[in-house]
């Protein structure tokens, strides 16, 4: 193995543990927020519940495959049994991501039964994809005292499942980027809600998609020793991108529209105050048809708005009224 090759894939791989670790630090309050969101430790939303997965499941993926590269003490012996377990947590940090895309696209199209069945029956071919083509073939590869997992054989399979997984990436984000352009917000909030949700999907997909381009790269072009180089990588970005979706769906959840509309009236008769409330009973309203303006469709994606707006209404009394009106007879 050449000593440059092994010297820019550990930079690669200290990058990846540094971007990783910066996002982890500065997404701790967020984390704590799904905590308390909570209602009890025995009933996790689904959202919380992902949000864990991807998070703790993309620690010990890094943490796995980082220590078989920087080690100095793996023998042929001791590599036989531990460098299989990078390749299947890497499959599984994988499942949890689409996981998250694939019940974000269900919600964004109205919890669909068709768009349903297509997102389990894509998810399920996707993960089979994954296992066989990132299991089969593998090889531990021992080269001065770490330990990687290499991909040998007449026919390089392990490239193959960033094609399955950039394929999965695709189809999702379109679905759910074809319903979000149906959408016809009907104030400046839900637009911008719209708006995050598009950028999420697309942002995730392009990051994802340059990662999965340069594995695909590195496992075509490279020699067995450095054919991982570019693994971390992927494993922070799908962690980032992935937690990322969830951070702000719980923000926009916890957001809340509150206005207040005070007209000028007498001090001595403020006490007088109307108040007008309304809570949305689903999620969200939008509506689908830009013809249809008064037809409200409910989308569920986890977002509540809530708007309670005061009034204070400037009126005059019955009986100043009144005498008033004697005045003016007179």
């Amino acid at each position: 193995m050449d000593v440059n090759s092994q010297t820019w894939e550990k930079y690669l791989r200290i990058a990846s543990i540094s971007i990783a670790l910066y996002d982890y630090v500065i997404t701790l309050p967020a984390e704590w927020r799904f905590y308390r969101s909570q209602s009890s430790i025995f009933h996790l939303s689904i959202a919380c519940i992902l949000f864990v997965l991807i998070r703790y499941v993309s620690i010990v993926v890094m943490l796995i495959s980082n220590y078989g590269v920087l080690a100095t003490n793996f023998t042929q012996e001791t590599c036989q049994d531990y460098y299989i377990l990078a390749p299947i947590f890497k499959v599984i940090q994988t499942m949890v991501s689409q996981v998250i895309l694939g019940v974000r696209t269900w919600n964004i199209a109205r919890r669909n039964r068709q768009v349903g069945i297509t997102l389990a029956l894509l998810f399920a071919v996707s993960i089979a994809l994954e296992w066989f083509t990132n299991m089969f073939a593998r090889i531990p590869v021992v080269a001065a005292g770490n330990c990687t997992p290499g991909n040998a054989g007449k026919t390089l399979s392990a490239w193959l499942y960033y094609v399955a997984v950039m394929l999965y990436d695709l189809v999702t984000v379109a679905i759910s980027t074809a319903h979000l352009l149906q959408y016809d917000p009907l104030s400046s909030r839900l637009e911008r809600t719209v708006r995050v949700l598009m950028y999420d999907g697309i942002g995730y997909f392009v990051v994802l998609t340059g990662s999965n381009i340069l594995n695909i790269v590195l496992y075509r072009e490279s020699d067995v020793h450095t054919q991982s180089a570019g693994a971390s990588i992927g494993y922070a970005v799908t962690w980032i991108m992935s937690q990322r979706i969830l951070i702000h769906v719980q923000e926009m959840q916890e957001a809340r529209v509150e206005s207040s509309v005070v007209l000028a009236r007498p001090a001595h008769s403020a006490r007088n105050v109307v108040k007008f409330g309304f809570r949305s009973k689903k999620d969200a309203d939008f509506a689908t048809s830009p013809c249809n303006t008064h037809a409200h469709n409910d989308v569920e994606l986890d977002i509540r708005v809530h708007v309670e707006r005061s009034v204070v209404v400037d009126y005059t009394d019955e009986n100043e009224h009144l005498n008033s009106h004697d005045k003016l007879a007179r």
